[in-house]
């Protein structure tokens, strides 16, 4: 199997000015609604999100929050080291808000549905969507669709999507790569 890309710089840019604009079209002027990232990764494409609908509607304050939900996770006293809890900052109230959810990749659903749970010990939003750059859509394990899509993509078990951003320092990418243990 060999490696491939699935968004160039290029195309990894329209996608995310697409998104913004299905988030504009829904949400107007963002007063009842949030933006939430998932960490580690959704936290890089929720705050590229934010700054593109900054860009799009200036003058308009957008909640946005990260949220980590590593300990909701139904695999966490599954692992041999103890896992590390990222950081969790939503200084805002959610109850009654349009949540919009926020990851990078969307493959099992199990990372959304612990992020849920997380979500709901911060109150009761009015509505919660979800928004991801790729969307492997054959492989669900809860039943959970994202409501955004930037791509959507059949890969098989044995490949990894792996998504890369400038603010790592490298070139923003998206690839389908051979998958290793």
């Amino acid at each position: 199997m060999q490696s491939r890309i699935i968004l160039d710089s290029l195309k990894f840019q329209l996608t995310i000015e697409r998104l913004c604009h299905q988030l504009i079209e829904n949400h107007a002027d963002f007063s009842n609604a949030c933006l939430i990232g998932v960490q580690p990764r959704g936290v890089l494409l929720a705050k590229r999100i934010l700054h593109k609908l900054e860009e799009l509607l200036p003058g308009v304050k957008i909640k946005f929050g990260v949220l980590d939900a590593t300990f909701y996770r139904d695999d966490f006293r599954h692992h041999e080291k103890p896992l590390l809890a990222e950081e969790t900052d939503i200084d805002f109230v959610i109850k009654g808000k349009n949540v919009i959810l926020v990851d990078d990749v969307f493959y099992t659903g199990r990372t959304i549905r612990s992020a849920l749970d997380a979500l709901l010990d911060f109150g009761r939003p009015e509505k919660i969507e979800l928004l991801v750059l790729i969307d492997r859509r054959l492989s669900r394990h809860v039943p959970i669709t994202p409501d955004y899509v930037g791509k959507t993509i059949d890969a098989v078990t044995s490949e990894k999507v792996k998504v890369e951003w400038s603010e790592n320092g490298s070139e923003d990418k998206v690839w389908i790569i051979p998958y290793k243990e």
